[in-house]
């Protein structure tokens, strides 16, 4: 059985460094050897690629772009009359994945737009949901659902390259009932991120998440993909501390017995 496989999330660790190139470069003096981020768009991308080649960290995930995060949008995938859009994102995403040897995009479902009702635009959401997986399926090879897609749309396309992403956090929130969900669904996931919950700190923070049972249940279920740590350091050290550094093989073994302020890769 494999050890589990932690990548850090640049755009919630290291946040103290204002460029998500340095922050590569943090998550490797911490102990990372792969790293995932929400939007790298700001960045140079020739900085992010002289910082993946220089430390060798291996860029595991990107999401598509969010839209008017002012406005409060957090992805267009599902969002009305915003198909044009979606797709010019996904060409974005697609040159940055393929620059920086990224395998997995999570498709930015997005939000309910202010003043509409949900119920009443429920399906034509999922509807355009679905039309925009299949065109972004038939060019991707690897595809990770987030958090705001629904199974119902999962189970509706059949394509082999869209995987689900569980994120931990937002699944309690929303339905709970993990453990079933981990053995019903894991044929189809194809990431994890963690944090704990409500406050989406350190998973060994206080809260209501057992991680060590659900990384428990991972294993058992033989789970080869990257877990990201996607969450609010609550811990007074800097996370990419090399002080706190632990060789690799033992790094499993600190992740179970103290998290800490910060993950390291195994």
């Amino acid at each position: 059985m494999a050890p589990l496989k932690f990548c850090a999330n640049i755009s919630w660790l290291f946040t103290e460094l204002p460029d998500l190139s340095q922050r590569i470069y943090a998550a490797a003096s911490a102990g990372f050897q792969a790293v995932e981020a929400a939007w790298l768009y700001d960045t140079d991308l020739q900085e992010l690629q002289r910082a993946r080649e220089a430390t060798g960290v291996e860029v595991v995930l990107i999401n598509t772009p969010p839209g008017d995060v002012n406005a409060g949008e957090l992805g267009l995938g599902a969002v009305p009359g915003r198909e044009a859009e979606f797709r010019q994102g996904l060409d974005q995403a697609l040159k940055y994945a393929k620059a920086l040897n990224c395998r997995r995009i999570h498709l930015m479902a997005g939000r309910v737009p202010v003043g509409t009702n949900r119920m009443a635009v429920a399906k034509e959401m999922e509807a355009i949901f679905i039309q925009n997986l299949n065109y972004a399926a038939d060019i991707l090879s690897k595809v990770c659902l987030g958090r705001f897609s629904r199974l119902e749309s999962w189970e509706k396309l059949g394509k082999p390259n869209i995987k689900l992403q569980m994120d931990i956090f937002h699944w309690q929130i929303m339905d709970g009932n993990l453990t079933q969900n981990i053995h019903k669904y894991f044929p189809i996931i194809g990431h994890v991120q963690i944090a704990q919950v409500p406050g989406r700190n350190e998973p060994d923070s206080a809260g209501e998440l057992n991680y060590n049972f659900l990384f428990n249940t991972l294993e058992n279920h033989d789970y080869q993909g990257y877990i990201g740590c996607e969450y609010k350091p609550l811990g007074e050290l800097n996370p990419w501390s090399p002080a706190l550094a632990v060789s690799a093989d033992q790094s499993c073994t600190m992740f179970r017995r103290k998290f800490g302020p910060f993950f390291l890769q195994s």
